[in-house]
C-alpha cells in the first residue's frame, strides 16, 4: 500500500465539475468542497466568487451541534455523567427538559420544540434570550421524552450550558480548548474572522441578492453558531473517521455514530446517533451532518466503511443542496477509486494466549453453527456459519479475562462468558449457551440434552 494519496486526474475533474454544477444550478455565490482520505485532504474545488482554497471560512450551522455533542460525550468518558441521567441532575434549575435524559437530548428525542422562543433565533442576536429560561416559549414540550425523534436546536443549547456547568467555563472556551487546539483548528471561530464568505439571500426568481444579517446568537451558540474552513473541517473530518485519542477515542465515536432513534421522516434517513446524522446514500451509510444558517449551507459526510470523508459550503440561505452535494463527492471518489484495504498483519503477541486462539472456531447454539474469531485488543467476533442469524463484536471487560461485551445488534451490551475448561467447555452469551458439539450433553444447557442422544427415524 502506498503512500501517496493523490487522485486520478479524471477524479479531481468529476469532483470539479459536480461543484460548478451545484454552484452553477443552485445560483450561490460560491461553492467550496473537500474529499478526504485516509487522513489526508486529497481535494480542495470551488466554483463562483472565490477561488478554491483551504482557509476561508463559512458558516457551518448545525454541525457545530457535533462539537457540542463530542463535549459532552468527553464528560461522560471523564466519569463526570452518565448518558441516561437526566438533565436536572446536573443543570438543576433548568426550566424545560430537565426530565429529559442527556442521550435524549444527543439524539433528538427530547420531545422538546424545534426552534427557540421569540424572532427567528437564527436572523436575531442572542441578547434577545439571554437565559435558559428565554430560550423557549410556553409550549415547550412538543411529545413525551423518548418516544421518537424530533429535531430541538435549543435542546442542544441546553447541552451547551450542561458543558459550561461541569466544565466552569464558556462553551466557547472549553471548544477551543478540548477539541480545537488538539486538532490544529485554528480557523473555527464563534464569529467569522477574514478571510470569510459573506451570506446572501438569492432572489428566487431574478439574479439578484441582498445580505443576510451577521448575528451572534449567543446561548443558542452550542446549536449553530460556528464559522469553519475547508481545511478546519477535513482535520474534524479525519478525527471523526479515526478518533483521537486527545479529544475522543475511537469506540467513543462508533458509539455515536450508532442510530440511538429512528427518523421521523425517513426520506433517506436512517437514524439519528449523538450528534451524528446517519444517511443512506448510493447503498452506502453515511454518518455527520448538515448545516444552515441565514446565508450559507454547510455538509460533512463520512464513510469509516471507505475512509473517506466530503465536505461541502456554499454562501447562499438556500438553493444549493449541500448535503446532497458531499454524499456525490465522496461516492465519485469511492466508486473510481475504491479503498485499498489495510493490510493484513498479524496481532501483537501478548493478545494471542493460546487459550484465547483456542477459544476459536466453531460453536453451536442449538444446531446452528457460528464461528468464533480472534482479533488484536482480544476482540473476540462471532458470526452465523450459514450467514443467517445474529452475530457480534465484543470487548473484553476490564479486570475479567474470560468475560466480552457486545458492542452491536441483538448482543449489543450483553455479556460473554467463556468457560474453556471442565469435561464440556461452553460459551454464556446472555443465557444462551454455545457448544463444541450440537447440544452436548455434559454441557449446561438449559432443558438438557436427551439421555438417547441423536437417532433417526
Amino acid at each position: 500500500m502506498t503512500d501517496d494519496q493523490s487522485l486520478l486526474p479524471g477524479t479531481h475533474r468529476a469532483l470539479y465539475h459536480r461543484t460548478a454544477t451545484a454552484q452553477a444550478t443552485g445560483r450561490a455565490p460560491a461553492v467550496a468542497a473537500a474529499v478526504v482520505r485516509d487522513g489526508t485532504l486529497v481535494w480542495t474545488g470551488a466554483h463562483g466568487a472565490y477561488p478554491a482554497g483551504e482557509d476561508r471560512q463559512y458558516r457551518i450551522g448545525s454541525i457545530t451541534k457535533t462539537f457540542t455533542a463530542v463535549l459532552v460525550l468527553r464528560l461522560r468518558d471523564a466519569g463526570l455523567l452518565d448518558l441516561g441521567d437526566p438533565l436536572a441532575a446536573h443543570l438543576p434549575g433548568t426550566p424545560y427538559g430537565g426530565d429529559a435524559t442527556i442521550a435524549q437530548l444527543l439524539s433528538h428525542s427530547a420531545g422538546l420544540a424545534a426552534e427557540a422562543r421569540g424572532p427567528w433565533w437564527e436572523r436575531t442576536e442572542g441578547t434577545l434570550r439571554p437565559q435558559l429560561a428565554d430560550l423557549f416559549g410556553p409550549d415547550a414540550q412538543k411529545h413525551p421524552a423518548g418516544r421518537g425523534h424530533h429535531y430541538s436546536n435549543p435542546g442542544y443549547a441546553l447541552l451547551g450550558a450542561l458543558v459550561e456547568r461541569l466544565r466552569g467555563a464558556p462553551w466557547t472556551e472549553v471548544l477551543h480548548t478540548e477539541i480545537l487546539q488538539p486538532l490544529g483548528m485554528t480557523r473555527t471561530t464563534a464569529l467569522p474572522q477574514p478571510p470569510y464568505a459573506p451570506g446572501w439571500a438569492v432572489h428566487p426568481h431574478a439574479d439578484v441578492l441582498q445580505p443576510e444579517p451577521l448575528t451572534d446568537t449567543g446561548r443558542m451558540a452550542p446549536a449553530g453558531q460556528l464559522w469553519s474552513t475547508l481545511g478546519d473541517l477535513a482535520a474534524f473530518a479525519r478525527f471523526l473517521l479515526a478518533g483521537d485519542d486527545a479529544v475522543l477515542g475511537a469506540d467513543t465515536l462508533a458509539e455515536m455514530r450508532t442510530p440511538a432513534v429512528a427518523p421521523a421522516d425517513p426520506g433517506g434517513e436512517a437514524g439519528y446517533g449523538l450528534g451524528l446524522q446517519i444517511i443512506r446514500s448510493g447503498g452506502r451509510v453515511l454518518t455527520g451532518h448538515t448545516g444552515s444558517m441565514p446565508g450559507f449551507t454547510a455538509a460533512l459526510w463520512t464513510s469509516p466503511a471507505d475512509r473517506l470523508a466530503a465536505l461541502a459550503f456554499a454562501n447562499g440561505t438556500s438553493g444549493v443542496p449541500t448535503g446532497a452535494l458531499a454524499a456525490e463527492l465522496l461516492a465519485e471518489v469511492a466508486d473510481r477509486e475504491p479503498t485499498v484495504p489495510e493490510p493484513w498483519r498479524p496481532m501483537p503477541a501478548a493478545d494471542a494466549e493460546p487459550w484465547l486462539v483456542a477459544l476459536t472456531g466453531t460453536w453451536y447454539w442449538g444446531t446452528g453453527a457460528y464461528t468464533l474469531r480472534l482479533l488484536a485488543g482480544r476482540t473476540l467476533v462471532l458470526t452465523p456459519a450459514g450467514g443467517a442469524g445474529r452475530g457480534s463484536r465484543f470487548r473484553p471487560v476490564p479486570g475479567d479475562e474470560r468475560r466480552w461485551r457486545g458492542l452491536e445488534g441483538y448482543y449489543a451490551g450483553e455479556i460473554l462468558h467463556a468457560v474453556p475448561d471442565g469435561p464440556a467447555p461452553h460459551l454464556d452469551l446472555g443465557t444462551f449457551v454455545f457448544t463444541r458439539i450440537p447440544y452436548d450433553p455434559d454441557a449446561p444447557t438449559p432443558g438438557g440434552s436427551d439421555p438417547a442422544g441423536w437417532t433417526g427415524r
